[in-house]
């Protein structure tokens, strides 16, 4: 049993109609008529066509699923917490792109690379489903958890993802705290030259969930998690090293923001009062940041909501990648080229009929090297109540682009211009950000 929960998951490029009768079900003739379903009517499944890749792993994990759609209230809690191997969690997903051309053409950019924000989608899909399996007691007499997204630690591009080549995605648990999850995804995309598993990792991504009591919603203790190999043992220290940073920045990160960075502060904002003040003068080579928003905005539908009922946050970050994406093309004069996801939180939930605000701007630009410059962008989504007169934040992504190199081969002289802050709060944000990205995981040194 357990090599079939290990082999990897066939995504199709088409959807079965929910309304066929399935062959397993017509061999289980109901005496009434007709055949007895084997599980839910897949028109009944939220998120059912949000992509072929969700529409595999919700079947594959139908039974579990099946309490997450109707979960039972009434019953009681889990008592006894379990103990699982990372092995137990692992999932992975086989896009087999070389040989379905349906499932190739919706994946595909415009450069014939793998969309990104589909992949985003998928990758959210993917972890959700090892954190609902690593928290399943496989007791149908208590109420599952209720598990959401809570933040993307980091998601980093390593190589460029050929649509014509097939593609794996694979992922495990590897570290749990008392309520929450960490799930480690690798994207992988083997060629004929290339053999080695290490050299083959095209992106890695990091998933924070939380658990939360579905009659309560208090946090839940989640069941426990025991490393096995000295690479799973590895993983849960840098995990825990991370939260640990996760936590001395919630504490502290404003007073040594405050105590070293007034400076650094002053600078940013000289800059921005040269370009308000006196605009004629500036430097032909800056732009103040609020020049460089952009913004769209949509009514969240049913057909966008996951198994909780609530909007697929897989779907959020594919909007919001949409739109830092636009709004590097806008800014650069160029075609971007993806590099990271640096940090995405999810603050509150957004629900179906929601009013979402999508929000962006360049932060600011990296320009040591003028062979990759780097573009940060900044998207926030807010839940915008024109009745109540209200707009909360539910949402911040940050991502990081360059130029793609056929791009700057075509535009001789192209240069990327600085971006500076008009008012203290935005020159605050740019530091926040900068200070962010020189405390990347990988620095984080572990077991010393």
């Amino acid at each position: 049993m357990a090599s079939n929960l290990s082999a990897p998951i066939p995504v199709v490029g088409t959807v079965a109609n929910p309304f066929e009768t399935e062959e397993s079900d017509a061999q289980n003739p109901n005496p009434e008529g007709g055949a007895i379903p084997s599980r839910k009517p897949l028109s009944l499944w939220p998120g059912m066509y949000h992509s072929p890749v969700t529409a595999a792993l919700w079947e594959t994990r139908s039974r579990i699923f099946e309490t997450l759609l109707d979960p039972p209230l009434n019953a009681p809690p889990q008592t006894q917490l379990l103990t699982k191997t990372p092995s137990q969690s692992r999932t992975s997903v086989l896009y087999n792109f070389s040989t379905d051309n349906i499932l190739r053409e919706q994946y595909r950019d415009p450069w014939n690379e793998v969309r990104i924000g589909k992949l985003l989608e998928d990758l959210d899909a993917l972890a959700g489903t090892i954190s609902v399996k690593h928290c399943s007691d496989d007791d149908t007499t208590t109420r599952p958890l209720l598990l959401v997204t809570a933040s993307v630690d980091k998601m980093v591009l390593k190589k460029p993802i050929c649509v014509n080549l097939d593609l794996h995605l694979s992922g495990a648990v590897i570290w749990v705290g008392h309520s929450s999850i960490e799930v480690q995804l690798d994207v992988t995309q083997s060629t004929k030259e290339i053999s080695d598993t290490s050299d083959s990792v095209a992106l890695t991504a990091n998933f924070i969930f939380v658990a939360r009591d579905y009659k309560t919603g208090k946090a839940a203790q989640v069941n426990r998690l025991s490393p096995e190999t000295e690479q799973e043992k590895l993983l849960f220290q840098e995990a825990e090293a991370r939260n640990n940073l996760r936590k001395r920045k919630r504490g502290g990160e404003r007073r040594d923001f405050e105590n070293g960075g007034v400076n650094r502060l002053e600078a940013l904002l000289a800059e921005g009062r040269i370009l308000c003040d006196m605009p004629a003068l500036a430097d032909r080579e800056s732009i103040l940041l609020r020049d460089t928003r952009l913004e769209n905005s949509l009514i969240c539908q049913p057909q966008q909501r996951n198994i909780h009922g609530r909007i697929f946050g897989g779907f959020l970050m594919h909007r919001a990648f949409e739109l830092a994406f636009s709004t590097a093309y806008a800014f650069a004069g160029m075609v971007p080229c993806f590099l990271e996801v640096d940090h995405v939180d999810f603050l509150r939930p957004v629900d179906v009929g929601d009013f979402l605000r999508f929000k962006s701007c360049v932060l600011f630009t990296q320009l040591e090297n003028p062979d990759q410059p780097l573009i940060n962008i900044e998207v926030v989504a807010h839940v915008t109540r024109p009745e109540l007169r209200s707009s909360e934040v539910s949402n911040t992504f940050y991502f990081t682009f360059t130029v793609r190199p056929e791009a700057k081969a075509t535009k001789n002289g192209f240069r990327v211009r600085n971006v500076v802050p008009a008012t203290e709060e935005e020159a605050r944000l740019i530091l926040e950000r900068m200070d962010a990205e020189s405390l990347l995981p990988d620095k984080i040194e572990t077991g010393k």
